[in-house]
């Protein structure tokens, strides 16, 4: 069972951790690429907002598993 809150702060830490951390591996390797990519790409600014987007979907992700929206 996962929990919102703890997807969305490994998310938060390591992009992509959060999405590994709700069963989403394919999903986790790709912020895991993509974040970095960004950071470095454009000097940091968009880094920021993959890391928020990347948070946000892990926390998104992880409710609606929870609720059964999802099922794995």
């Amino acid at each position: 069972m996962t929990h919102e809150g703890t997807a969305a702060v490994l998310s938060l830490i390591i992009p992509g951790i959060g999405q590994i951390y709700n069963g989403d591996y394919l999903r986790g390797i790709f912020w895991l690429i993509i974040t970095p990519g960004f950071w470095i790409g454009t000097g940091g600014i968009l880094g920021w907002i993959c890391h928020l987007i990347a948070s946000y979907t892990a926390y998104n992700r992880a409710r609606r598993y929870v609720t059964g929206l999802i099922v794995r």
